[in-house]
């Protein structure tokens, strides 16, 4: 899935463990064949290829992520669109590459999920836009550490991590101790949080994850579907609720967002957590995680 996977779980018979956490490896590659932009063979790659042109019918299971993806763009007034593709497709992090203004403004004019037509009656996508592209990066890990929690509940195991990248989902707790997970220091090592978990999943969404920098701009992955261009206001935002698929599109949704409707979406979410680190380093924490107290 273009990151690292990591499956730790306690079970009373190594071999029957091994073989849960292969199972758990297995599916994070069938959801990587099915969902990947990279794959020339994937349901997504069609889609990228063919829906200018056609209605392109999927399997109902990318169907209704897709779905899902919608659901977060209209609750988040577009922060989170999966078409953001149409641009980030542009870059190449890897070789710092970026596209040139008006190709940027050009892919840019593309962003926009409403413009992405489903068809539940046959599964199909349809696009109205030559050149729109699609990426379900902000989500798609998301609802692979669900999947994968899944299948070891299902098996009877009480206690398990399962990570890809930045999303985690801890199932029930560390043999009587609270899961510790930190969130990382954006900008050198350590961690600037511990949090002792339990039963729960938590996303972290940074600029440091893919970027390059040139001319004192910070170029990352992350973009901003209204401005065409990588957010600057918050170098992290974390999110804990109770699923992954949750937690992975609300990170990304808070992040290009910004601190102040960030905190606003996160507090009138039920359920949701957020941890905000602005551009200075100063960290912003949701309501429910403030002491009544301190305010």
């Amino acid at each position: 899935m273009g990151t690292r996977v990591y499956v730790e779980l306690w079970w009373q018979n190594e071999a029957r463990a091994n073989e849960l956490m292969q199972q758990v490896m297995d599916e994070m590659e069938r959801i990587n064949q099915l969902m990947s932009p990279y794959k020339t063979r994937s349901e997504l790659s069609a889609i990228n290829r063919l829906a200018s042109e056609q209605a392109v019918p999927v399997s109902a299971e990318l169907f209704r992520l897709i779905q899902t993806s919608v659901r977060y763009s209209d609750v988040s007034d577009g922060a989170f669109d999966i078409t953001f593709a149409s641009l980030g497709s542009e870059y190449d992090y890897r070789n710092k590459i970026k596209p040139t203004e008006s190709q940027r403004k050009k892919a840019a004019a593309l962003i926009n999920y409403r413009d992405m037509v489903l068809l539940p009656a046959d599964n199909s996508v349809r696009f109205r836009k030559k050149g729109m592209r699609i990426d379900l990066g902000g989500i798609a890990k998301g609802y692979a550490v669900d999947n994968a929690i899944a299948i070891l509940q299902a098996a009877g195991v009480e206690s398990a991590i399962v990570t890809a990248g930045g999303d985690s989902r801890i199932l029930g707790d560390h043999r009587g101790r609270p899961w510790l997970l930190g969130i990382h220091n954006p900008r050198g090592d350590g961690q600037v949080l511990k949090l002792p978990l339990e039963d729960v999943s938590i996303s972290t969404s940074g600029d440091y994850e893919r970027y390059f920098e040139a001319d004192g701009v910070r170029y990352h992955h992350i973009i901003d579907p209204h401005k065409g261009a990588s957010p600057s206001e918050l170098m992290s935002a974390s999110v804990l609720t109770d699923k992954s698929i949750d937690a992975d599109a609300l990170s990304t949704t808070l992040f290009v967002l910004g601190t102040d409707k960030a905190l606003k979406l996160a507090n009138s979410q039920p359920g949701v957590s957020a941890i905000l680190i602005d551009r200075t380093g100063k960290v912003y924490y949701s309501s429910d995680l403030v002491d009544p107290a301190m305010q």
